[in-house]
């Protein structure tokens, strides 16, 4: 049984001047199966009736507060009402509001970090259990093709037991104290009360850690972490460093930094087993590298026939024939289609296609806190290593 509409999407965030909302609601409606009904875009009402004049919504359906819009969307029927909202608000919204939308019955997307902490984590995993509903967390970068090459060909055994796990992330915007001049991405992520213990570890570090046990499918065991603050005035850190331990005895090194200058968005990794290794560079998203000994190194690029065949998951996710990239946005996109198709399935009352269910989740989110958390402990121990947060 098909479900013979497009799924209703609410968002929460997003308002005039923010970044990710924009991305989020660009990407959602990318493939025509997702649009966009309502919103609470921003903590100031005149501010969220801007943004839904501006995506040309209904009035009645622009709400001051997520709380009037858990209680007017409830009022509407089944197949009216949003069937899912994207938390799109700096990181101390997200547990509150998907609390409260999870228990009102909603399905639900979340910008990264998950919560403001392990306890939150713990609980909204927990929530996510009770409601039975689908939980999405925006870790996009596991939305590229060649990160599911990556995956299915670490998984698949053709680099053989891992060894070693190299992943960065620098950035150079936050090398001086923009936060200062007002400028509003700058201002919350510096700021400990919205975006929570951890500032450049929580905001980027958090997408290295999820892109190395994403592709590897290890977990990290221990950490030893070195945090810097090297911006005067700055209350959280602009640059991190550590080593890791992972389950099966791998080796790792994880750094990232907002104050590289003359980097943008340098997500890279490079991934060694005992019979051969694989890199990959998000600012270079369509070509997965391959390396064995004793041969030239392979480079496999994206929308050919070969790496569907050798990887479903990205082939799924490749919209466009070789030679056309896709990139940021087609990322994003690409976990929305396999989060609304896994909606899709529990209001039809049909099982998911097990592709549809690789996108990240709660436990993805946990795993994303707990991260965090070890990275704080262990930068203020004296001990070289500490045990990853359960």
């Amino acid at each position: 049984m098909a479900l013979n509409r497009n799924l209703k999407m609410g968002m929460i965030g997003g308002g005039p001047g923010a970044f990710i909302g924009d991305v989020h609601r660009k990407a959602a409606r990318m493939d025509g199966g997702i649009e966009l009904v309502a919103g609470a875009f921003d903590i100031v009402p005149k501010k969220s009736k801007q943004m839904g004049k501006e995506q040309n919504l209904d009035p009645k359906r622009v709400y001051s507060t997520y709380t009037e819009m858990i209680e007017k969307e409830l009022e509407l029927p089944e197949g009216e009402r949003v069937d899912f909202v994207s938390i799109t608000t700096p990181n101390n919204w997200h547990f509150p509001i998907a609390k409260a939308f999870l228990e009102a019955g909603f399905n639900v997307m979340c910008e990264k970090p998950m919560t403001i902490n392990v306890a939150e984590a713990k609980e909204l995993k927990q929530i996510v259990k009770k409601s039975k509903k689908v939980f999405g967390l925006m870790h996009n970068y596991t939305g590229y093709p060649m990160v599911k090459l990556a995956k299915d060909m670490v998984d698949g055994g053709d680099l053989g037991k891992i060894r070693k796990v190299v992943v960065q992330y620098p950035q150079g915007w936050l090398a001086t104290a923009l936060e200062k001049t007002g400028q509003q991405q700058a201002a919350w992520r510096t700021d400990p009360k919205q975006s929570g213990g951890a500032g450049c570890m929580g905001d980027i570090g958090t997408h290295a850690e999820n892109l190395a046990e994403y592709i590897t499918s290890l977990k990290i065991k221990e950490i030893c972490a070195d945090l810097t603050t090297f911006v005067k005035g700055r209350r959280l850190d602009d640059d991190g460093n550590c080593l890791l331990r992972f389950s099966n005895g791998a080796r790792g090194i994880l750094h990232a930094s907002q104050v590289s200058i003359g980097e943008e968005n340098g997500l890279a990794i490079w991934v060694y087993g005992e019979d051969g290794s694989v890199e990959w560079h998000q600012e270079h998203p369509n070509y997965l590298y391959v390396k064995t000994p004793d041969a030239p190194v392979q480079v496999w690029r994206r929308g050919n026939d070969y790496v569907s065949a050798k990887s479903p998951a990205a082939g799924r996710a490749t919209r466009t024939p070789s030679g056309h990239p896709e990139a940021f946005l087609e990322a994003f996109a690409n976990n929305y289609i396999n989060f609304g198709d896994t909606i899709r399935a529990a209001l039809t009352k049909t099982k998911a296609d097990p592709l549809a269910k690789d996108f990240p989740n709660v436990d993805d989110g946990l795993r994303g806190m707990q991260f965090i958390e070890s990275v704080l402990i262990s930068t203020k121990s004296k001990q070289k290593w500490t045990k990853f947060v359960k």
